[in-house]
């Protein structure tokens, strides 16, 4: 009965809420990532566009001091997370308990190395969803990864009370 009651919640407040203009400038910098992101897909022909990225955006622009929104979160997280969806297609097969052992060695590499980046978590699932080849270990992941982190800098620090990153390593 005890397990049960731990359903019920802490009873915790709600986080504070954003005001609107912050809520605009998350808007923007979503916006801004994904439209690059996408611009530099459809002009250069290479995938740079990950449904993850996605995720990505809502800590970038919507929590910047989080620790799951720092560079190397961001940019190592994807590639873990990829490397080990595409180690796990590859090498074991494409069946449901691979992708879910490919999950599962992603949440626990990222936790090990410190580098959770929960976005990221779903990118083994996308790889075996996609049948990716290795190269979207560089393209979309890598180079898109570097590209979100990019604006996030630039964009972030045109905000007069934000400073980002945190840390870099």
């Amino acid at each position: 009965m005890n397990y049960l009651k731990k359903f019920k919640g802490q009873g915790e407040k709600l986080p504070a809420k954003s005001n609107i203009n912050e809520i605009i400038f998350a808007w923007f910098g979503g916006f801004i990532s994904i439209a690059i992101i996408g611009y530099l897909t459809k002009s250069y022909d290479n995938l740079l566009v990950m449904g993850s990225f996605g995720a990505s955006c809502v800590l970038l622009y919507g929590f910047p001091k989080s620790p799951f929104s720092q560079p190397r979160n961001v940019v190592l997280g994807h590639i873990f997370s990829t490397f080990i969806g595409l180690i796990f297609f590859h090498f074991i097969g494409n069946e449901w308990w691979s992708m879910a052992l490919a999950l599962a060695t992603a949440i626990a590499v990222m936790i090990a190395t410190r580098t959770v980046h929960p976005p990221a978590g779903s990118n083994p699932l996308i790889v075996f969803l996609l049948g990716a080849n290795w190269d979207y270990l560089i393209f979309p992941t890598l180079i898109g990864s570097i590209i979100l982190v990019i604006v996030a800098l630039f964009y972030n620090n045109l905000h007069k009370d934000r400073f980002y990153p945190e840390y870099w390593f």
